[in-house]
């Protein structure tokens, strides 16, 4: 199936990749269908982007090669609705707000997404209580900046 994208323009994906948030995204309730697209030469990195509307993509990281140190606990209504019943077939992603210059860029550790990759099926978590924000500044030199 082709799709048309906001960064990278038609690109062909199978329709068994397709990843579904069965309550949207908080802000994009009626968003439910996403693909992840990988970005070139960037493992760290990749587009979250939306099937039904190509204006709306996220860039999405993996948090644990930028925040050695994240955890948190999934909570019983997640594994309930992501039907984990092992936790080797999720992963997880954070999105990031990209700033220029890149290095500003910051990231969203109290909402991770969680995929179970053995259905295909996700959830934007908004973490409680929880010591993480919603811009975590990326690069470690710029996290006096922020802070305050």
């Amino acid at each position: 199936m082709i799709l048309q994208t906001k960064y990278q323009g038609e690109v062909e994906i199978n329709s068994h990749d397709i990843i579904t948030f069965d309550n949207g995204i908080p802000g994009f309730l009626d968003e439910r269908k996403f693909i992840i697209l990988p970005l070139p030469d960037n493992k760290a990195i990749s587009i979250l982007q939306s099937v039904n509307t190509s204006e709306l993509a996220f860039v999405i990281a993996d948090p644990f090669i930028f925040f050695k140190d994240y955890e948190f606990s999934l909570d019983d209504q997640t594994i309930h609705q992501l039907e984990v019943k092992d936790e080797s077939v999720i992963y997880i992603k954070v999105i990031l707000t990209i700033q220029d210059p890149f290095n500003k860029t910051t990231a969203n550790l109290q909402g991770p997404i969680i995929v179970n990759t053995n259905i295909n099926k996700a959830k934007q978590l908004i973490l409680k209580n929880s010591i993480y924000k919603t811009k975590h500044p990326l690069f470690k030199e710029n996290i006096e900046s922020v802070k305050g």
